[in-house]
């Protein structure tokens, strides 16, 4: 009875947080994120990311030709150029407030023009987008001109904590010919560490550079004091049978995650570390509970997605001894707002693969395939205000402006 009354109040709870959040979700206007301009033989194109879809009108005017804009229920936060001098057919824009929370943009032209509008919904390179397409009545110069915002100076890198498992009084497991894990460990971990600095917009960080004990709850306790954005920890498997071989992937289990929890609420009154950008040191019991687990499953989601990108192009380049990402509650995985993933790269205890453990080239190759996982995550999802973020983003904008327009 009384683990059914907890749910109820722990839904109640959640309920209450996320229909605090309505006023603003329901009331709030649409934003214009962002505005592109493109040029070819056909058309003049103009788009406006939103944050949401939006109702429009169109009109034109003459002497002098304007194409008019009305959009309702809207809010600029992204700047429009004024000048636009290297456009073929347009020479200025301008905006205005129209009518409560109405934008409406203006469309100064050099030539007159037959336009058409229409809404695109979301896919997987961009959100919603108004689209303006303007037709004139002879061919134009083929080229192509992107207006973008240029990049902040305060954009930071994708933190990635590398972490070598085992060191100094802990070797690990050993193989058949003397090799021990944590040689094969820091060896794999100092060349992931330098593949990823090599990645504009990534930085890597060494939770361990040499043969020294590090504490397991230490290991996480550094990653959180870089402000990793992912945590990797390398191993070496082994097992009685000599024959299993392949690579592994491991996140945290559910299990895992609710001892964790427990512990961060049993000692929050105590902690200044904040789950998600919250305190829990000021919450009660209830709310702190709700706030872990809504964090907690996050990040489990998002290691269980890096897990798979790793685990994919591990794959490619040697065997795999699970064919999906596992989950376990290692006490390295158990932070609940850093994403974790632990690598067994291969079975020391396996003959064959314990000679490719100690081969450099080897080494690279496996920190290869986890760089090029761990890339095609942070492509779909870099955290915001990183410069990978930024980088992806005028990426995908290039790309579609090749391929549409």
């Amino acid at each position: 009875m009384f683990v059914g009354q907890h749910l109820q109040r722990l839904r109640l709870v959640k309920l209450i947080l996320v229909l605090s959040l309505l006023p603003h979700a329901v009331f709030a206007a649409n934003e214009i994120l962002g505005f592109r301009l493109s040029e070819n033989n056909e058309h003049t194109r103009i788009v406006f990311d939103l944050s949401g879809p939006v109702e429009h009108s169109l009109f034109t005017l003459r002497d002098p030709e304007r194409v008019v804009i009305d959009i309702a229920d809207v809010q600029l936060s992204a700047e429009l150029p004024q000048q636009v001098p290297e456009a073929e057919v347009l020479r200025r824009i301008r905006n205005a407030p129209r009518e409560g929370r109405n934008l409406r943009v203006v469309l100064d032209l050099k030539d007159r023009v037959r336009p058409q509008s229409f809404m695109l919904r979301p896919d997987d390179n961009a959100g919603y987008r108004l689209v303006i397409d303007l037709f004139g009545d002879g061919p134009k110069v083929v080229r192509q001109v992107t207006k973008t915002v240029p990049s902040p100076d305060n954009l930071r890198d994708v933190i990635i904590a590398v972490d070598a498992g085992h060191g100094g009084k802990d070797p690990g497991a050993v193989g058949n010919r003397g090799t021990y894990e944590k040689h094969v460990a820091l060896a794999i971990a100092r060349e992931l560490a330098g593949q990823i600095n090599k990645v504009r917009g990534m930085k890597a960080v060494l939770i361990r550079d040499g043969d020294y004990y590090i504490g397991l709850r230490e290991r996480m306790i550094k990653a959180r004091e870089h402000k990793a954005d992912l945590f990797i920890s390398i191993h070496a498997d082994a097992y009685k049978d000599k024959h299993a071989n392949g690579s592994s992937v491991y996140a945290l289990s559910l299990s895992g995650a609710s001892s964790e929890a427990a512990q961060w609420l049993a000692n929050r009154e105590n902690s200044a570390e904040l789950i998600g950008g919250v305190t829990l040191d000021d919450k009660d019991d209830l709310v702190a509970s709700v706030l872990l687990d809504l964090s907690q499953n996050a990040t489990i989601q998002s290691s269980l997605d890096i897990g798979s990108q790793i685990l994919s192009a591990l794959g490619k380049q040697g065997d795999l001894h699970k064919g999906n990402v596992q989950q376990a509650g290692f006490i390295v995985l158990k932070s609940p707002d850093i994403p974790s993933v632990l690598v067994e790269t291969a079975f020391i205890s396996n003959p064959v693969e314990e000679r490719k453990l100690v081969n450099k080239q080897h080494q690279s190759r496996i920190a290869k395939s986890i760089l090029d996982g761990v890339h095609s995550y942070f492509e779909r999802k870099a955290p915001p205000g990183t410069l990978l973020a930024e980088l992806n983003r005028k990426l995908r904008s290039t790309e579609k402006l090749s391929a549409n327009w």
